[in-house]
């Protein structure tokens, strides 16, 4: 029979909840200096990871994203950001905007 490792868990950048990789937000700062959403978390790069919209917004208006990725961030890209978090939130809830 084959061990398991155990799943390294990540930590909300807000909050502070503890969870697995997939079960979290991640956004990523690029070698280029861009700064997007990962919805694949395998995107290479600097990552912070969120556990809902809510703390995104909270990470934005605190500038904890900006910390925790080491780079600024202006209005497009955080509007961005946040967009592509949304909807990536209702796509994995089932909701389709009519």
């Amino acid at each position: 029979m084959t061990e398991q490792k155990p799943k390294k868990q990540r930590l909300c950048i807000v909050c502070g909840t503890q969870a697995g990789k997939h079960e979290l937000l991640r956004v990523v700062r690029m070698s280029d200096g861009s700064v997007r959403f990962d919805a694949t978390g395998r995107a290479a790069g600097r990552g912070a990871y969120l556990c809902s919209a809510e703390c995104l917004s909270k990470a934005l208006k605190a500038k904890k994203l900006e910390r925790a990725l080491r780079t600024k961030l202006d209005q497009t890209t955080a509007d961005k950001i946040e967009a592509d978090v949304t909807s990536a939130l209702r796509e994995s809830q089932g909701i389709v905007e009519e």
